[in-house]
């Protein structure tokens, strides 16, 4: 199970939580497999993540952060837990904040590559 940010899902991953707008209205219940409909939905509705229980094959490798393709989990593990702790204040279910905290951590993860 891992957040995936909208770009980085594929159709036949499986959301693992409900999918709630900022309201909490929700938009898609656990267990629901991704189509191409889901996505203009969910971007309809601004939200850029959702939990998902395994990729489209049902492996259970998720994929990494758009633009977190060239650095090893553990690079990104680390800079994810360094930006999680700067953003420590800030709401991180805020859709600008969330993609701020994305950036962030590509831009660490780079610097400790």
């Amino acid at each position: 199970m891992a957040l995936v940010h909208i770009d980085n899902l594929v159709p036949g991953m499986v959301v693992s939580q409900n999918v709630c707008d900022r309201s909490g209205r929700m938009l898609l219940p656990a267990g629901c497999t991704l189509t191409e409909k889901h996505f203009s939905i969910l971007r309809m509705w601004g939200v850029l993540e959702a939990e998902v229980a395994c990729d489209a094959d049902g492996d259970g490798e998720v994929p990494v952060p758009q633009g977190g393709e060239d650095f090893p989990p553990e690079v990104l593990h680390a800079a994810r837990e360094e930006v999680e702790r700067l953003f420590l204040h800030n709401d991180p279910e805020h859709p600008a904040v969330k993609e701020l905290m994305r950036i962030c951590v590509l831009r660490r993860a780079a610097r400790a590559s």
